[in-house]
């Protein structure tokens, strides 16, 4: 028998393969004395291919320096707070299409998933007077019910993902033009949906929650730095927990700080202050799915399943049900992500979650670190990408630019991340990895 509980959560036996570095597992599988002796295996393991979300962490760090430095108004709190906003439906939607793109899948239809669960959701609301949590979960069980179809013509008949999703992609359009018309459109006016995108937390509140999620950090770090210690299991330097302490500690409580500031165009008039609400939104969602895929069976029978499938499924993993719960999931998501679009933009129309919306995704997932081909990636991917793909508009907005230079700029990124994804892979089967 198999066993997939290892004390490193990794695979052992026929399902092994996909364990490689950055697949998601614990990586912590050689004993570091020291940050140096850490440094250098991370410089091993990116010589070997194992780039994670170090291009698209350089490539923020390039476009911040840029805008920055060609707009004074790029890093006021005011447009970082506009910037969290915009990347936060991308950012989920491209959560979801993780675990597809983990199978080497594809889901097409997820964008006009996420409008057609916002319709849902409005009319629930507008034509049948529900609670707004009522009319929540009708739209994520709608992106469910679809994610279920869609997993289930796939891992059952066989069918290629991208045939059954473009054709789910084709249908869906009509749920929105039929309830709503065309050039119609609902307003997404709720005061709690609405308030995503133009309420902030309250600032007491926001300081009270980056404490927690710090403290929360540091004592799972350092009550697992202990355990593995005590047990004789491999585990990072102190010096190196406390340091990732202290990064944590001074990002969170930096952007606590910043936005808590008053970021009012007229700060003698009013006051808008405190983390916007879609902020949490996506925090809780990142720190659940991270915690599903890494410290869950699913979570390794996910990776197992895109790394090798036929080895999973003689390792006695259930391929078929591993697949559909992964579509059920990027559908969820993109319900999810459908509301948070409708909640920015305060209305869903027939063209809702349309146009670029999927590529958008896709390429938040790509770009973050997701491999195209399976077995690789993180929900914290989703999370950089988005927040790369969200920058470039932000910041060639700034700047005035003609909009098709928005599409030649983040067509330029995706290919660039494609390519990276693409040698890294070869690196890797060099390295036998």
């Amino acid at each position: 028998m198999t066993d997939f509980d290892t004390p490193h959560g990794d695979l052992t036996g026929p399902a092994a393969a996909p364990q490689a570095p950055g697949s998601g597992f614990d990586n912590d599988n050689r004993q570091a004395a020291t940050i140096g002796d850490s440094a250098r295996d991370y410089l091993n393991r990116l010589r070997g291919g194992d780039m994670g979300s170090l291009p698209a962490i350089l490539g923020l760090i390039v476009l911040f320096v840029v805008f920055s430095s060609l707009h004074d108004r790029f890093l006021t709190t005011y447009n970082m707070a506009n910037l969290v906003i915009q990347a936060g439906s991308i950012c989920v939607l491209a959560m979801g299409l993780v675990f597809v793109l983990l199978l080497g899948e594809i889901d097409l239809s997820a964008g006009v998933t996420g409008g057609a669960a916002a319709t849902i959701t409005a009319l629930a609301m507008i034509d049948y007077g529900h609670p707004w949590w009522l009319a929540t979960l009708a739209g994520i069980a709608f992106g469910a019910v679809i994610g279920l179809a869609i997993g289930s013509l796939v891992a059952l008949l066989g069918i290629p993902s991208f045939v059954v999703s473009l054709a789910f992609f084709l249908a869906l359009q009509a749920v929105p033009l039929r309830l709503i018309g065309s050039g119609g459109s609902l307003r997404f006016n709720d005061e709690v949906l609405r308030g995503l995108s133009i309420k902030n937390v309250p600032v007491t509140a926001g300081w009270i929650a980056a404490v927690a999620i710090v403290v929360a950090f540091a004592a799972l770090a350092l009550w697992r730095y202990r355990s593995r210690s005590a047990r004789g299991l491999v585990h990072q330097p102190l010096a190196l927990v406390l340091l990732q302490i202290g990064v944590l500690a001074v990002i969170v409580l930096g952007l606590t700080a910043l936005l808590s500031s008053n970021r009012a165009p007229n700060p003698a008039v009013f006051n808008i202050s405190g983390i916007p609400w879609v902020a949490p939104v996506v925090i809780a969602l990142l720190l659940f799915w991270t915690f599903v895929l890494k410290r869950t069976r699913f979570g390794r029978h996910l990776y197992a399943v895109g790394g090798n499938a036929e080895a999973a499924r003689r390792a006695g993993i259930n391929v078929t049900r591993v697949k559909i719960a992964a579509f059920v999931i990027g559908s969820s998501m993109a319900a999810v992500s459908g509301l948070l679009a409708a909640s920015y933009t305060g209305k869903v129309s027939p063209g809702s979650g349309g146009g670029n919306v999927l590529l958008y995704a896709v390429g938040a997932a790509v770009i973050g670190g997701t491999s195209l081909f399976g077995g690789r990636g993180r929900a914290m991917d989703a999370v950089v990408g988005g927040l790369v793909i969200a920058t470039i508009p932000n910041g060639l907005g700034l700047l005035n630019q003609a909009s098709y230079i928005n599409y030649l700029v983040t067509g330029g990124v995706l290919l660039l991340a494609a390519s990276v994804d693409a040698v890294s892979r070869r690196r890797r089967s060099a390295a036998g990895v």
